[in-house]
């Protein structure tokens, strides 16, 4: 179901961007970030892709058909109102709608199939084709496409990396006194490697989602970790408990191969640090992960279990999440008590003044990113809860086929006999050539119609713009955000036009949807 994004704290976790009771719901059709369809895009780190919406982590919520983030030459003119079509003339209708003119706005069809006489019978040529994927933005450098996923460092990669590359080379300045100036390029070279080994990390993610034939749009490296970025949700606890279990055990994987590396090894040179601290990191990254509270990857596994138990995914999100909120307080609370008292190795005297502070610093980051990552993984849960709502055939206005050369005004007459919504420009055969716009209908005053000719109006049909009637749910999202545009020539399995379908109607029906309680 829905587009989900897998992160790492330190080097990966399971984070996914689901949407809560209260928090503000991100739009189907305009973008939502700034926040997880997955994934509701979380920050950096432990998050949600979403995001939910997930990347064995983080999810981001699906992206609109609009998203301007993941879909070039998005339009955002998307008008309020309709065509100015007349009164409806059919009483089983509801009442019709009337703009500043004096021009009804037609209603919108009936749900369910629409037998009315008065429905445009025109053929519409070739059957809508599958959506084609919009590029997916750019996450920063590429460095890749191991297994056909493209790999990304984000810009805050190189922070972080600095940041690494001096706290280690302080260490190895106590360590190895002798490698001065050196040290440093030593210290990079471990930020690198760390990262790698995050990589690998996603990347078991990663392949055991296409294992289970789930889509994966990217893998992006960043400030706290990494972040798979998985587009559908496990069908089954099982496979959910897999993918969130398979990077910490990666992780712990690469540990043990980093312990044996250094036995032969002697411990104080460069080698023999290196290899330390890579294998103490794994193992840091490992058991941080599989801490059972979203959006790390224990709290997927727990969140499988208690779906596994209870039989609702939607429990065991809320469960996972909660446990998460309350990790996310005892990070805030627990690490610098920790450090203070020494059992993270430090002594009480080293830990005071500046080293307190970063501490303190450290561990509201941390918290902060756990506490958004649940949030958001809560809101990406209620999205997909209330995806399969969003139906293409109860959401299309009822439009009526004119002529190239027919005048805006004796359109809109038309419109208002068939108590018609939208108007779909046709060729002498009745094959449709053009949508007229919404937007451009209200820009024409009243005494300039008549001389108007619709086709000035229209905007001209691609394939991407014809969608089945039969769409639903994160299907219809894809279709419509694989090709922008305000409205969508609706179309049954024989071709025939079945209407119009507004993108603003979209966002419209998506947050009424997401305003119901679960």
């Amino acid at each position: 179901m829905d587009p989900r994004a897998h992160t790492g704290e330190e080097g990966s976790g399971s984070a996914e961007s689901e949407p809560e009771a209260g928090d503000s719901a991100e739009s189907p059709v305009r973008d939502g970030h700034g926040a997880s369809p997955h994934g509701a895009s979380a920050p950096d780190g432990p998050k949600s892709a979403a995001e939910a919406p997930h990347a064995t982590g983080d999810q981001r919520a699906p992206e609109a058909p609009g998203d301007q983030d993941h879909a070039p030459g998005h339009r955002t003119d998307r008008p309020e109102h309709g065509p100015h079509a007349a009164h409806d003339a059919h009483p089983e209708r509801p009442a019709a709608r009337t703009d500043h003119a004096g021009h009804d706005l037609g209603a919108r069809p009936d749900h369910g199939p629409d037998t009315h006489p008065d429905r445009a019978v025109a053929h519409g040529g070739v059957k809508n084709p599958p959506p084609q994927r919009p590029e997916s933005p750019r996450g920063g450098l590429l460095m890749g496409r191991p297994f056909g996923v493209p790999v990304y460092v984000a810009p805050s990669w190189f922070l972080v990396a600095a940041l690494i590359t001096w706290v280690f080379g302080g260490q190895l300045d106590r360590v190895l006194p002798e490698l001065g100036a050196a040290r440093y390029l030593v210290s990079l070279f471990f930020a690198v490697a760390f990262y790698a080994s995050v990589l690998v990390h996603e990347l078991a993610h990663t392949v055991a989602a296409l294992r289970f034939k789930l889509p994966v749009r990217r893998i992006q490296l960043q400030f706290f970790g990494g972040v798979s970025e998985i587009e559908k949700e496990a069908e089954t606890p099982g496979r959910e408990f897999v993918l969130a279990f398979v990077g910490p055990l990666l992780s712990l994987v690469l540990a043990g191969i980093f312990y044996v590396a250094l036995q032969p090894v002697e411990p104080g040179t460069v080698p023999g640090v290196l290899l330390a601290g890579l294998m103490i990191s794994n193992l840091i990254v490992a058991a941080f992960n599989l801490l059972p509270g979203l959006p790390l990857d224990g709290g997927r596994m727990l969140r499988a279990v208690v779906w596994k138990i209870t039989g609702k995914p939607m429990s065991g999100t809320i469960a996972a999440a909660w446990v998460g909120r309350a990790l996310a307080v005892s990070v805030l609370i627990g690490l610098p008590l920790l450090t203070q008292s020494g059992a993270l190795g430090s002594t009480a005297e080293d830990s005071v003044g500046m080293d307190t502070v970063t501490d303190a610093l450290l561990a509201a980051i941390l918290a902060a990113i756990i506490w958004t990552g649940a949030g958001n993984s809560l809101r990406m849960a209620r999205l997909r809860e209330h995806l399969p709502e969003l139906r293409a055939r109860n959401l299309t206005r009822r439009a009526v086929p004119v002529e190239t050369d027919t005048p805006l005004s004796e359109a809109l007459r038309r419109a208002n006999a068939a108590g018609a919504r939208a108007l779909v420009v046709v060729d002498s055969d009745g094959a449709p050539l053009s949508l007229v716009r919404e937007a451009a209908i209200v820009g024409v005053p009243e005494h300039r119609r008549p001389w108007v000719a619709v086709s000035g109006l229209a905007q001209e049909l691609t394939d991407g713009m014809r969608v089945s009637a039969e769409l639903a749910g994160e299907d219809l999202l894809d279709a419509l955000r694989a090709t922008p545009a305000t409205e969508y020539l609706v179309v049954e399995e024989t071709g025939e036009i079945y209407g119009v379908l507004s993108a603003a109607d979209v966002e419209r029906a998506f947050v009424k949807a997401m305003a119901r309680p679960s």
